[in-house]
Parts: C-alpha cells; structure tokens; sequence
C-alpha cells in the first residue's frame, strides 16, 4: 500500500519500471493512493484498476461523517451541555468551511484543504478548553485566535478569506449562541436550536432534520450565489474543452499544415485587431527611470504607454515570424519553436507572459493587450495637456499596472503636501465632496461588484433573481494625510478588496464601502469588486 504518490512524482517511473520487472503472484495486489496530479505518468493509471472517492457533498452529510469519527463517550464527556454544543458548533463550522468551497471563488478564492486533522485540532482544544475552564466562563477569544492563527487559519493565504475564517467563528462560538439556557439563545445560522443536552444520540437527531440541500443562507452567501457558481462551472468545462482539444505532441515537428489550420486564426485576429491603428509601427517614446520636473503620474502614464507598443512590438514580431513560417518564406527557429507549441496548446507565451502578465488564454491576451494600449493614448494625451486627473473619470481597467497608478497618486500627493508616503491614507466616497484633505482626487468608473449590490449610498441584499455581477458608481479617492477625515465611521462601512479579475487571483487595492453596519453578514456573502474586462 502506498499512499500520497502525488508528493513523488519524480519517482513514479522508476516505480513502473520496478512493477515491469516483477513476477508477482496471482493474489498479488498494490493499493496506491494520489491527488489528481498533471504529472502523475499516463502510463501508470492505465495499466491500473482505478477508483475515484469523493465524499458526499452537503452539510448535513458532513455533520454525519463527524459524528461517525467521534464517540459517544466523548460527546458527552463531563456531562457539559456547553461543551457537547460546543462540539456541535465545531462541526457545523467544519462542515461550512469545507462545503463553501463549492462555490469558489466567491466563497473562498482558492480551494483550501481543511481536513480532518483541523478538526481533530480544533476538538482537542475545546475540550482542553472546557476541561481547565470546570464551571467557569470559557474563553471564546482563545477559540477564535487558536483556530484562525493556527489550525483552519493556518492554510489560508487571502486576507478576506481569513477575514470570512474569524466572522464564522465569532457567530458559533459566543455565550449568545452556547449555553443551557434556551430562552436567550440564537439559533445556529439562524435555523439550528441546540439541544439542551450532552447525548450524543440528541446530537445525531438533530443532524437528520437538516435538509440534504444546503441553503444560501448556511453559509451566509447571497440568494443568487447558484447563478454565480453556473458561471464559474461553465468556465471550467470550457478550460477542460479546451484541454482536451490539445495535441500530445503539439510542436515537437513542425507540420505545415497542422500549424497552418490552428494558427492561422490566431494570426487572422492579430491582423483584424491592429487594422486602423498605428501601435505596430509606431516610435517607441524614451523610457524615464526617474524625473525631477515631472509628475510621477505623468511619468508613470509614459512609461506604461512605452511598455505597451514594446509588448505590441514585440508580439506582432513573433507572430511575423510564424507566419513566414508558415508561408513557407522562412525556416523554423528553436523561437517560433516555442511560440507554436505554446500557441497549439491554448497557452500564452512565456516571452509574452514575462512582459505582461495578462490573460491566461492567447485570444483573450490578445484582445486585452490592443484594448488597453489604444486606451492608454487617450491616458497620455490627457496627462500632457494636465487634465488626466482633473478632466473627468477614470477606467482602471484600461492600465496594464493600475496598483502602480495608485502607488504614482500616493507619490504626488506626498510630494505636493511636503510630506512622507508613511504619512499619506487612501480614502474614497461616493460624493467628490467627502474626499478631502488631498492635493489630488480622482474619480474612478467601471467597477463590478459580485455578492451584494451598491446604490452608491450603501450595500443591499441579492435577490435569487438578481444578476451575478453588477455594476458600481463612480467612485472619488484620493490619498490624504493620516489625520485627516474618514468619510465613512468605522462600523457604518466595510473594507471591500479590488481585484484584476472575477477570477480573484490579484488584489489592486481595497475600498471601504458604505454598508449600514452589521459587517460580518457582509464578509460572508463574498462581496468583491474587480475591474472589467477589456
């Protein structure tokens, strides 16, 4: 039996070879076990019997599959009815985190492996926790921190997905929630009532009054959050269409007339996309490092104007080649090589990637990286004449490096007040006159919003009928000295991320965002915003 090949796939082919050269006999058998793996050897699986376990989905399975690992001695350890719900709570919080990666990446952004050792963890500690505390208070606070810090907390590497980890353990593990007094207790989620009792057989009762199907309102997220996942699955099996489509050996020979029929559309776009435009032969502006007398938004704006036509350039260049190539006017180059192998395979190339880090699919690369250098002349023009920042919104999406945009406003800023960067706060608001205190405001369009909707005055509730995405009003920021104004309270507003893409993959920068209070509901929705795409 060998476990977790998925840890040595260097090693796996001198395992098949060694299984080649053996002579076992009719009653042998050799379990191996893996995670699905890109470089586990083809060969291997299919001189293999293979079997696929996936646990059931759903919370109330989940609460089973707990109950069936823990004893009913254990349960009822001490005779603590606090301590039993407390278990309860454990798995129910188990359950959720690992069920809410269904609905990725709204619901986290990546898939986390919480397993059960975290929950073997967690339970540990609470009943270490009730074994010290005997009739006194237990401290929640020490739950919390443990198992955000430490045991759950320990895998994620997303600050709002850490920030979802602790709403979830401050709503099931508080005296409101926990105790034996059922008159001044709320429900688990809203619909669980805890039994007032430490058997385990009450426990394993209330676990099969749950639905099979699990509600929006379990995890906190919002009522349309299955047109969210629809999205994201039908993106998926596109990726995985798109797999499949790919050649074994896409490039290793050149063939004229493979090369020809999948590349030429790729070429086709290129030629459709720069028609009408002069970005191909256009002189590429100096690149300034560093400039006294300019603004660095100016200079910033420049700069990224430059990296554009260079990437542009030097994309039409490659692609130049691989159609003499393919024309026959030229012969094959280790570089065109590359260029085709990549292409065949759907992939962007790492000559391009190294550049720009764009899509990951060469059509929609292409189409983004002409989008955004076309705008980016309306970005120069505006910054030359002095009326970028003063002369009407913004679009982020339309910049290869909006995050460095911000950092070149911070600059600005600091250098018009005198002052240090360290000394500069970023704020924002929906009414230009909140943002004040600042040499610079500037008003930014185009934001989506994915979990909730935003009026411009503060978040509302999805409805099962309500679009996935949604636009936001424009919105005013500037970066202002530390002791200036907030435009919003602290509790009246939450911190919303700002990423690249639906994707969620990269954050540009965060907004604090009106929301009329109650901010863990809103943690747990998933509220996002992401530029457009171009």
């Amino acid at each position: 039996d060998l476990k977790n090949l998925h840890l040595v796939t260097a090693w796996l082919p001198q395992l098949e070879k060694e299984l080649n050269l053996l002579e076992p006999s009719e009653t042998f058998r050799l379990w191996l076990t893996a995670e699905v793996h890109p470089k586990f050897p083809a060969i291997l699986l299919q001189s293999s019997l293979k079997v696929t376990y996936e646990a059931p989905p759903g919370i109330r399975r989940n609460l089973m599959r707990t109950y069936d690992s823990w004893t009913p001695d254990f349960v009822s350890r001490g005779n603590s009815v606090s301590r039993s719900q407390s278990l309860f709570a454990l798995s129910w919080f188990h359950a959720i985190v690992q069920e809410r990666r269904s609905h990725i990446p709204q619901g986290w952004t990546k898939f986390y492996e919480f397993s059960l050792g975290d929950l073997r963890a967690a339970a540990e500690i609470i009943d270490r926790l009730f074994a010290k505390a005997g009739s006194g208070a237990v401290q929640w606070e020490f739950v919390h921190g443990l198992l955000v810090n430490a045991v759950y907390g320990g895998r994620v590497d997303n600050a709002f997905d850490l920030r979802v980890l602790a709403s979830y353990l401050r709503q099931y593990f508080n005296n409101e929630i926990l105790g034996s007094d059922r008159s001044r207790r709320r429900r688990l989620a809203g619909v669980v009532s805890f039994p007032t009792s430490y058997q385990y057989k009450d426990f394993a009762a209330l676990i099969q009054t749950l639905p099979d199907t699990d509600r929006p309102s379990f995890f906190g997220l919002p009522a349309n959050i299955e047109r969210s996942a629809q999205r994201s699955i039908s993106s998926q099996v596109i990726n995985q269409l798109k797999i499949l489509m790919r050649a074994d050996l896409a490039a290793d020979k050149f063939d004229k007339e493979k090369w020809a029929a999948q590349l030429q559309p790729i070429l086709n776009l290129w030629k459709k996309l720069n028609q009408g435009t002069d970005l191909i032969n256009k002189k590429l502006p100096p690149f300034v490092e560093k400039s006294n007398s300019s603004p660095p938004v100016v200079l910033f704006v420049t700069n990224e104007r430059h990296s554009a036509l260079k990437l542009i350039q030097q994309v039409h260049a490659s692609l130049s080649a691989l159609s003499k190539v393919i024309r026959g006017t030229a012969l094959v180059t280790p570089e065109v090589q590359k260029l085709a192998a990549s292409l065949l395979l759907h992939q962007v190339p790492d000559a391009w990637s190294r550049l720009w880090n764009g899509p990951d699919d060469p059509v929609h690369y292409l189409r983004s990286l002409v989008a955004k250098s076309l705008a980016l002349g309306s970005w120069v023009e505006k910054a030359e004449s002095g009326a970028l920042l003063t002369g009407g919104s913004l679009d982020l999406s339309e910049l290869f490096h909006p995050d460095t945009f911000l950092n070149a406003l911070r600059q600005q800023t600091a250098r018009n007040l005198k002052c240090s960067m360290d000394d500069l706060k970023f704020i924002c608001s929906w009414k230009a006159s909140d943002v004040r205190g600042g040499t610079v405001a500037v008003k930014i369009e185009g934001l989506q919003l994915e979990g909730c909707t935003f009026d411009g005055i503060r978040l509302t509730d999805n409805q099962g009928d309500s679009p996935s995405v949604s636009s936001v009003p424009p919105c005013s920021f500037a970066w202002v000295k530390k002791d200036a104004p907030e435009p919003y309270t602290e509790n009246d507003c939450i911190s919303l991320p700002i990423y690249y893409s639906a994707e969620r993959e990269h954050i540009v920068t965060r907004l604090n965002v009106p929301c009329g209070g109650d901010q863990d509901h809103w943690i747990q929705t998933g509220a996002a915003l992401f530029l457009k795409n171009q």
